[in-house]
């Protein structure tokens, strides 16, 4: 007689097979703070960008309106290593809880709030990823801050003039280091505003 189905060893066999091929082929779930970090902030430089781009911003009633420009300042509280992205509508120089941009993903604020000074979990890099520094070359007058126009190229500083200060030709950094995995540089090239990401 003829057999037309599997033996149970054989089946147990085949699932075995399967699971064995299914963790190999299956990608690392156990990932790296300083990695998770730098992808966090170089996305959101990007989405700096982009808000800066679809505003479109030009005004000619006022002399100023270039400081308003979207832009993303990275700062340190004590210990606290943290950002803001937020458009400077008052031209304070500051970030405020309603000028500050809002994460399409989690919906909260991307920012400490003046009034506030205290970063939310999503900008917190020293709480959500144990990072311990911030540098780099993006940097003017001690504040690690990089600015958009309406074109989507980056600028240095959006408080001195019109197109004053935009991102050297080389480029510019920012550096996030973590307490034990090391450094990862952020850089951002300049006049298209290209973010790549390296480690060391």
């Amino acid at each position: 007689m003829k057999r037309f189905a599997f033996t149970m060893l054989e089946l147990v066999f085949v699932i075995i097979v399967i699971g064995i091929l299914a963790v190999l082929a299956m990608p690392s779930f156990t990932s790296n703070p300083l990695q998770r970090a730098a992808e966090q902030v170089a996305s959101h430089i990007r989405y700096t960008q982009h808000l800066a781009m679809v505003n479109d911003q030009f005004d000619t009633i006022d002399s100023t309106w270039w400081k308003e420009r979207w832009q993303i300042r990275f700062l340190s509280n004590g210990n606290t290593q943290y950002y803001d992205i937020f458009r400077d509508e008052n031209q304070g120089g500051n970030s405020d809880e309603i000028e500050e941009a809002i994460d399409p993903l989690t919906g909260m604020r991307l920012g400490s709030g003046n009034t506030l000074n205290t970063p939310t979990d999503v900008v917190n890099l020293t709480d959500s990823f144990s990072i311990s520094e911030i540098g780099g070359t993006c940097v003017n007058g001690g504040t690690h801050k990089i600015a958009f126009d309406n074109l989507g190229r980056p600028y240095l500083n959006v408080s001195t003039g019109l197109f004053s200060n935009p991102v050297p030709n080389g480029g510019c950094t920012i550096v996030i280091k973590h307490q034990t995995d090391g450094n990862a540089t952020i850089s951002v090239q300049a006049e298209t505003g290209y973010v790549s990401i390296s480690y060391n």
